[in-house]
């Protein structure tokens, strides 16, 4: 217990808390968080649930985009270049503000070919994009 000291000859016992040693155990314990935290994150492993198979619900404000096999694009069964596939989309979206696009691509098809799709779809402003599969 520490003694204050002054010209005066009372002695009183000191009321102040040294914080010193609460602020190193924080600090200690915020470079602990920032250390594990990216490890928990980095490698998680997700093991999805089989499900049976719904029936979609029946909505007039769709659009289908296919790609086949060899890397053709469809759009609502129309052969399409993917060049002119935004303009064809963006077209799409101003007659139908709610439109969402269903994409459905072959397995064989890499999956570049896909994220390419998928951007121009993002590019045309469309939102709503869902992934068909088989079971």
């Amino acid at each position: 217990m520490g003694f204050k000291t002054d010209s005066s000859s009372d002695r009183e016992a000191m009321s102040e808390i040294n914080v010193t040693p609460l602020v190193d155990v924080m600090l200690v314990l915020l470079v602990v968080f920032i250390v594990t935290a990216p490890l928990l994150t980095q490698a998680v492993h997700v093991d999805l649930p089989k499900t049976e198979k719904t029936d979609p619900s029946p909505d007039k404000h769709l659009a289908t985009l296919s790609i086949d096999a060899q890397g053709g694009i469809l759009l609502n069964e129309k052969v399409q270049a993917l060049d002119s596939l935004e303009s064809q989309l963006h077209d799409l979206l101003a007659a139908d503000s709610e439109l969402a696009v269903q994409l459905q691509a072959d397995t064989a098809v890499p999956y570049g070919k896909v994220a390419e799709a998928m951007a121009i779809v993002h590019k045309a402003g469309i939102s709503k994009l869902a992934f068909i599969t088989r079971e």
